[in-house]
């Protein structure tokens, strides 16, 4: 069913890609969130309670290498062809 816009003289289209039901997850904040919990899973000693977690889950955040984060963006463009080029199966990424 078509939702109606939530205001009547505005209309929004949003493109938005076809995502096949066997994809891998292609998102690449799940390698940053990989990479977070890494750098958590590393530190020394780890924290003990949830205030110490929240801090270094802060700290970790921002040292993570943006240069990681924006050679992930520039993927996309490779595992969404990947992708297709597998049917929406498993791909290298």
């Amino acid at each position: 069913l078509p939702i109606p816009p939530a205001h009547p003289k505005l209309s929004v289209v949003v493109p938005h890609m076809v995502w096949p039901s066997m994809s891998p997850d292609l998102n690449p904040i799940e390698h940053v969130w990989d990479q977070l919990k890494q750098r958590l899973d590393d530190r020394t000693p780890p924290p003990r309670d949830p205030a110490e977690l929240r801090v270094a889950l802060v700290e970790e955040w921002n040292a993570l290498p943006q240069n990681n984060i924006m050679r992930l963006l520039r993927s996309m463009r490779r595992r969404c062809q990947a992708v297709i080029a597998a049917n929406g199966g498993n791909t290298r990424y």
